[in-house]
């Protein structure tokens, strides 16, 4: 063992040792000990992923400033954004001859933020290290946000109402995730009243299940009903159901708690061969990016989860090759203010860009569209398809 593992090591046993909460000054401090860091701090994207969030942490004597309310920060045009676009180390050096060093936050492509800090004397093997912290620190901040509410609330640049509660609990924990057949992020803009937009993910050792969905109504109405859908999705989804019968049973929820309806798209994605199996409940048609053409997938409509009466839910095939990019949407993306963005081309002008970085740019168009007042959610989910570019032997779909 070297001593780069030696240092992982302890700064590892650390955190684990120290209150969940603390875990930005565990690793301030381990940075202050090794290389001697000043103004250590770590940035949190917010919830709607259009803007950071400073925590610094408590590694001066004078931590008045640590109290103070600190102002988001927009990622649009920043070094931040560029480093989290580029997901790139940036470092530069001042007047007085120290280094600023801005170093990515992530875990298995979901950017949770960005490292901060101030440097006497940073070489090559000194930057090496510090990536390796803020690498370590992304899997510390994703076992510690189990045990603490302190990671969800400085991530809020809002007041939450209780729908807008209900919703983000129904939401993935991260809103994006990558693989070596695929990557994917979505974003989710609230109304200023809920309007029920959910969107899932999951990955099996051979299957990669997607879903957009859309209850409803607005407000608690269609996050309770939105709450029913997901957990009967998710239910089928765990007991090993194909997408017909998860659509089924949420329709059959429904039905029963006579809740409302809803509208989704349900989607198994073989990671080996890229035939992706879907069900479309009354939802919007997806768009799909191939070799630099966008078109709109007219699939079979099947009716919404809830409608009274025998509805038989119906499978449909599609196959993804190397190089596509898939985009689900709600309505919200689409329908009154919204419909002056044109969102085939934004997906042709971002199509050179990480999923992450499309999906900020199309809700950002359509947030600016509805002049920061939407009323209805917008939700969109892009996958890039990779293809099966695992090597021979390896099992692992998440490496």
């Amino acid at each position: 063992m070297d001593g780069g593992d030696l240092e992982l090591g302890e700064l590892l046993g650390s955190a684990e040792a120290a209150p969940p909460g603390e875990s930005v000054d565990v690793v301030a401090r381990n940075l202050q000990k090794r290389f001697g860091a000043e103004r250590v701090s770590f940035l949190f994207v917010d919830l709607i992923g259009h803007r950071l969030v400073r925590l610094a942490a408590a590694v001066e004597e004078d931590a008045t400033e640590q109290n103070e309310p600190i102002e988001p920060i927009d990622l649009q045009g920043s070094v931040y954004g560029r480093v989290l676009q580029s997901q790139r180390q940036h470092a530069e050096t001042d007047g007085q001859g120290s280094r600023r060093i801005i170093t990515p936050v992530s875990n298995r492509g979901d950017c949770i933020g960005v490292l901060e800090m101030t440097l006497q004397y940073a070489d090559d093997t000194v930057l090496r290290q510090v990536r390796e912290a803020a690498h370590a620190l992304a899997y510390i901040i994703v076992t510690d946000r189990r045990f603490t509410d302190l990671y969800h609330l400085r991530r809020r640049t809002t007041t939450a109402s209780l729908a807008a509660e209900i919703q983000h609990q129904l939401l993935p924990t991260a809103s994006s995730c990558e693989a070596s057949q695929f990557a994917l992020a979505a974003g989710l803009v609230p109304a200023d009243d809920i309007g029920g937009d959910t969107y899932d993910y999951t990955l099996d050792r051979d299957t990669l299940h997607l879903s957009i969905t859309d209850a409803m109504g607005h407000d608690t109405e269609s996050a309770l009903l939105a709450t029913l859908l997901i957990g009967a999705l998710r239910g089928a989804r765990r007991s090993g159901c194909d997408p017909v019968r998860q659509a089924q049973q949420a329709h059959q929820a429904l039905l029963q708690h006579s809740r409302g309806l809803a509208t989704g798209q349900l989607l198994c994605i073989e990671l080996e061969s890229g035939v992706c199996r879907l069900v479309n409940a009354g939802h919007p048609w997806p768009l799909r990016l191939r070799d630099g053409t966008v078109e709109e997938l007219r699939l079979a409509v099947n009716m919404p989860f809830g409608v009274p009466g025998p509805i038989p839910y119906r499978e449909q095939e599609l196959r993804l090759r190397a190089g596509d990019r898939l985009i689900l949407l709600t309505d919200g993306m689409q329908d009154r203010a919204a419909a002056a963005v044109d969102l085939a081309g934004l997906v042709h002008d971002t199509r050179a860009l990480h999923p992450r970085e499309a999906v900020r740019t199309l809700t950002a168009a359509v947030a600016e569209a509805c002049q920061g007042n939407l009323s209805d959610d917008a939700t969109v989910l892009i996958l890039d398809w990779h293809g099966n570019r695992r090597p021979p032997g390896d099992t692992d779909p998440a490496r």
